[in-house]
């Protein structure tokens, strides 16, 4: 079993994901949002963002794969599940766990770019910017954190450690 080491406590994700819900609720104030959440690391971000968002937020889920080793993407990504309503004239923000190399995010910012939204914005719980390979840019950033591999609060390995209230590190 690996070692766990408590990188972002509860407290502090909770502090900060009503921050971002507060920022949120502010930029779109007195307009429905709607929350596009990446299955599946990001639907406990998804989850308490929504109860900090002070406006009428509906939410649904994608589902995406990149092809390569666990290691290496190939920089080909596959939308496995889509919206199920349009986003045609709606404020959208795509809700991610972590922005890393910026292939997948790009790819679902062409996707619902070409869905004509009012507003087209990115939520991400952790940013890993040394991993950037696209230049691109969360508008509501969580944590900038370290390249090093993180499980708990929807993130996993293997499947494993996605109920961890806490963002942990895991060290060999």
């Amino acid at each position: 079993m690996p070692n766990l080491k408590v990188l972002l406590s509860r407290e502090q994700i909770q502090k900060r994901v009503a921050e971002i819900g507060a920022e949120i609720s502010a930029e779109f104030q007195g307009q429905p949002v709607v929350l596009i959440g990446v299955l599946k690391g990001a639907a406990i971000f998804l989850s308490d963002l929504a109860r900090n968002i002070a406006l009428d937020a509906t939410f649904d889920f994608i589902a995406v794969s990149s092809y390569g080793s666990e290691k290496q993407t190939s920089g080909e990504v596959k939308l496995n599940k889509d919206v199920d309503n349009s986003m045609e004239g709606k404020n959208v923000i795509l809700v991610e766990d972590i922005l890393d190399t910026g292939l997948t995010m790009s790819y679902l910012m062409k996707v619902f770019g070409a869905h004509h939204p009012k507003a087209l914005k990115i939520a991400a719980l952790l940013d890993k910017t040394e991993r950037r390979k696209m230049p691109i840019r969360a508008d509501y950033v969580g944590f900038e954190i370290p390249d090093k591999f993180v499980v708990g609060y929807g993130m996993d390995a293997a499947e494993r450690y996605r109920n961890l209230p806490d963002i942990c590190v895991v060290e060999e």
